[in-house]
């Protein structure tokens, strides 16, 4: 069994004693603690997430890696996010180590008490946008008022109908807002009991492909990126994990710009979609950019966060502060080898 990415329990204590005494952030400038050969690892068990909207938690599950490198010491369990909310919902429950959410949803969990922070940036995806039923009278975002609008509240999609709405001097309070998970707001639209929906990919790919729906508001910019997150917890107590997880992203990341085809075959599969669809997902996905997290997220982030607070999502703007100070941990991706991966 490879040692290469272990790290003592005692390596990281220190490390993140140090830290505290430093006064530093959580991975503002920190140095991830150095791998010691022969270490045990820290925990029995890694639970994390696995998603339609990040092809690369895919393509780790799709490979074995962390299995492999962890062998019989450590049990690898794998969950399913239907969603950013969901993924949130599981890390502040503790039912999974490290989840993969949009970039506001992690947000918005922590400005709300969630003890999670980023460790590593999977994606910068185009992956919401809005759409109607084919042959709506609804061509634009104004037309949306006094209708009825599926979204699912905590994900991209949701904050991206905000931001929407905003721009056209609306809020929700104008609309009829429908809280439906993606898949429900996907049936919902396509069956007529909304009026519109602010999709996800590839759900919402899927929904143009098949001729039911079709996009009258698209902006990249409108798009946070995706973040993986872990608990506080799991960070503090097994960074040896939380490396090793974030080393097999990056590893994840060289092989998906590599074998183009073969990852959207695979989000072909596990999304049940055709793989037309899977590939026209995949181009609209920013695979090649840094992993680390820092500005240009604050900067996304900080454009959504006064956003939180008009709709109520967040108390005050003290603190969406807060959480954007406490938010980004850039140790393990500062540190990320994808060649520590066999």
């Amino acid at each position: 069994m490879s040692t290469r990415t272990r790290l003592t329990l005692l390596t990281a204590t220190t490390a993140v004693v140090a830290m505290a005494m430093t006064g530093c952030v959580a991975g503002e400038g920190a140095v991830a603690p150095e791998p010691t050969e022969g270490a045990e690892w820290s925990d029995t068990t890694l639970t994390l997430d696995f998603a339609t909207y990040n092809p690369l938690s895919l393509i780790i599950k799709d490979q074995g890696w962390l299995e492999a490198e962890l062998g019989d010491d450590v049990t690898v369990e794998w969950v399913q996010s239907a969603g950013s909310n969901k993924a949130n919902e599981a890390l502040r429950a503790g039912a999974i180590d490290v989840g993969s959410t949009a970039g506001s949803a992690a947000l918005l969990a922590r400005s709300n008490g969630s003890p999670i922070q980023v460790i590593n940036i999977f994606t910068q995806p185009n992956w919401a946008a809005i759409a109607v039923p084919t042959g709506s009278d609804i061509t634009s975002v104004a037309d949306l008022a006094g209708r009825t609008v599926a979204a699912t509240k905590g994900t991209d999609p949701y904050f991206f109908l905000l931001q929407a709405l905003a721009e056209e001097g609306l809020t929700l309070a104008d609309v009829s807002l429908q809280n439906l998970q993606h898949a429900d707001g996907k049936t919902a639209l396509e069956t007529g009991a909304v009026d519109a929906w602010a999709g996800l990919d590839p759900l919402l790919a899927t929904s143009v492909y098949n001729g039911a729906a079709e996009i009258i508001y698209d902006n990249v910019d409108f798009n946070s990126y995706g973040f993986l997150n872990a608990t506080e917890d799991f960070i503090t107590n097994h960074p040896d994990l939380a490396q090793l997880v974030v080393n097999a992203y990056e590893k994840a990341r060289l092989w998906a710009l590599e074998n183009p085809d073969e990852t959207a075959a695979i989000l072909a599969e596990v999304a049940g979609i055709d793989i037309a669809i899977a590939e026209a997902t995949i181009a609209r996905t920013v695979i090649d950019i840094d992993n680390v997290p820092g500005d240009a997220q604050r900067d996304v982030l900080s454009v959504i966060g006064p956003i939180f607070v008009e709709s109520g999502d967040v108390p005050n703007q003290e603190l969406i502060d807060a959480a954007l100070e406490a938010l980004f941990n850039d140790t393990f991706a500062l540190a990320a080898d994808p060649n520590a991966i066999a």
